[in-house]
């Protein structure tokens, strides 16, 4: 497990976290990616959105190894939000605005999304 603060500092850890996986589970390169980008977008939001940068707010990453899958969770003490309602990035009149692209890329790099308690923790699997 690893808790962060919620200040955009702590995105660091997610890299060394990414990196004990890979090395625990003998991930190939392209799935090793994928997590490190999918994670890194679900920790930014999560810190961001979801604790409005409290730094007394804690973000929690957690992983486990499933069948054939390696499951990673993220959660915040935020409210939650709408994940049903997100604004699709790739639609022309959104291609130029700034951010609003996180979920979007969870979604395509991970194999499975799921979202818990509001929205305010999210749930990507990888297949191995």
């Amino acid at each position: 497990m690893l808790k962060l603060a919620s200040k955009t500092g702590s995105v660091s850890a997610v890299e060394p976290f990414v990196e004990k996986l890979v090395n625990r589970y003998n991930l190939d390169p392209n799935k090793q990616c994928s997590i490190l980008i999918s994670l890194t977008e679900a920790v930014t939001n999560a810190i961001v959105h979801g604790n409005c940068e409290q730094e007394a707010k804690t973000v929690q990453v957690r992983s486990r190894k499933e069948k054939n899958c390696i499951a990673v969770r993220v959660s915040d003490e935020g409210t939650g939000f709408d994940f049903e309602s997100i604004p699709d990035p790739t639609r022309p009149e959104n291609i130029c605005k700034c951010g609003g692209r996180g979920v979007f890329l969870m979604r395509q790099l991970s194999d499975q999304i799921s979202f818990y308690d509001n929205g305010s923790t999210v749930e990507m699997y990888f297949n191995i």
